[in-house]
């Protein structure tokens, strides 16, 4: 007796974004947000006439919030610095596994810094907190 064979699987269906393909980045002169089609270069903002480029598929992104002006600037991810287009701040662009973070030995406000530091400085009360060391070790108030 035969054995019947089972169907070949239909393929899946590419998905499609319900916006109909398009995607979204910040302009890069008034930090609105724009639209774009897929497989666009670049894209020309109808409010500033500033033209953005588009990142390569597939290109991973991350995010930092400018020193200078507080603005959330995006860049491609492994950039080591990134100048914020608002106020024109160079902000070091760090990866997570550069970063550590330690509790102010005075306020206890949660401090990040980088590795390799020896003492960090809290920008609230201003106390230096020595990293790495014996806790009350080399530890100051600075004006």
């Amino acid at each position: 007796m035969p054995v019947p064979l089972a169907p070949y699987p239909t393929p899946p269906v590419p998905f499609t974004p319900p916006n109909g393909g398009q995607s979204q980045l910040v302009c890069s002169g008034c930090r609105n947000l724009l639209m774009y089609p897929a497989g666009a270069t670049s894209v020309c903002c109808a409010v500033c006439s500033t033209v953005t480029a588009v990142p390569a598929p597939g290109t991973e992104m991350a995010q930092l919030v400018c020193g200078g002006c507080h603005t959330l600037l995006m860049y491609i991810r492994g950039a080591t610095s990134v100048q914020c287009s608002c106020c024109h701040t160079v902000n070091l662009a760090m990866e997570a596994n550069q970063v550590a973070h330690v509790n102010c030995g005075n306020c206890r406000m949660l401090l990040m810094y980088q590795y390799g530091a020896r003492s960090v400085k809290c920008a609230v009360c201003n106390f230096v907190t020595s990293v790495g060391a014996s806790p009350g070790a080399d530890q100051k108030h600075s004006s």
